[in-house]
């Protein structure tokens, strides 16, 4: 495809239009709900807003993520974002996967304790670099970095980067 989609988010993309076609035939009415999610950012997830403008570095490395749809959550304004380490059904991912946050934002990783011992380092390419140490199975254990530098910060948990545990951040101007 020419226009930038990858095949991933393609599929993606014609996967929901399916599944909501099909469930519009037999809802039978609404819920009486506003189609919100009921995220107002309490639970630490910061709220954001799920963005379709990925930076094509960012969805060239999360293509065999876990946990990625080819959307980027948008927290910029925000001065802290928590990402969960050791999410997912075997926790083998990070979530959010792709984060988007404006200069000076720390990035909180907390452990879920799933999944097994990980890690939270930078890969190659990535503006800035940093490392969580040795690899942690602790539930309720974080790792902290503050992102001065704009760009794309690319990151991976070690032990598990061939199970797809990746992620991504790209920092904006703020």
């Amino acid at each position: 495809m020419s226009d930038n989609l990858s095949r991933r988010r393609y599929l993606a993309g014609t996967g929901a239009a399916l599944t909501i076609g099909t469930l519009a035939g037999c809802s039978g009415g609404g819920d009486g709900g506003d189609g919100g999610d009921g995220s107002d950012g309490s639970d630490g997830s910061g709220g954001g807003n799920a963005a379709e403008d990925v930076p094509d570095e960012i969805d060239e490395y999360l293509s065999d993520a876990r946990m990625y749809e080819g959307t980027i959550m948008d927290f910029t304004g925000q001065d802290e974002v928590t990402v969960e380490v050791g999410a997912g059904d075997v926790g083998f991912a990070f979530s959010p996967a792709a984060i988007r946050i404006d200069s000076s934002t720390t990035v909180v990783w907390e452990w879920t304790g799933n999944g097994g011992a990980h890690n939270v380092a930078s890969v190659e390419g990535s503006e800035s670099d940093f490392d969580s140490g040795d690899s942690v199975s602790e539930e309720g254990h974080t790792f902290e970095q503050s992102f001065d530098n704009t760009g794309i910060q690319l990151y991976q948990c070690t032990p598990h980067q061939a199970n797809g545990m990746l992620g991504a951040i790209e920092v904006v101007e703020a």
